[in-house]
């Protein structure tokens, strides 16, 4: 998943707002709450991030050449992908 660090933002201030608005918390800083939701973004992005490219570098590895973008490739990416997210829990 490719986000924007604009676009993360975005989605921090939605999450903080959401979370606030719904009274399931009180902020008693809400700077340190804002910082905090764009941490936890921008460290689920890079997860992501390394998971898709150690599902990409297993489907590449394969001896039959299997062609980015073909049924095939899509159906081993999405297998590997969800075993790659099942390792980091």
């Amino acid at each position: 998943m490719i986000l924007s660090e604009e676009r993360q933002s975005h989605w921090a201030h939605l999450l903080t707002d959401a979370i606030w608005n719904d009274d399931m918390v009180d902020y008693t800083d809400e700077d340190q709450a804002l910082r905090l939701a764009k941490v936890a973004i921008k460290e689920f992005v890079n997860e992501d991030n390394a998971v898709d490219r150690r599902a990409r570098e297993k489907v590449a590895s394969l001896k039959r050449g299997v062609v980015e973008g073909s049924p095939e490739w899509e159906v081993l990416y999405k297998k590997y992908y969800e075993e790659e997210r099942k390792k980091n829990g």
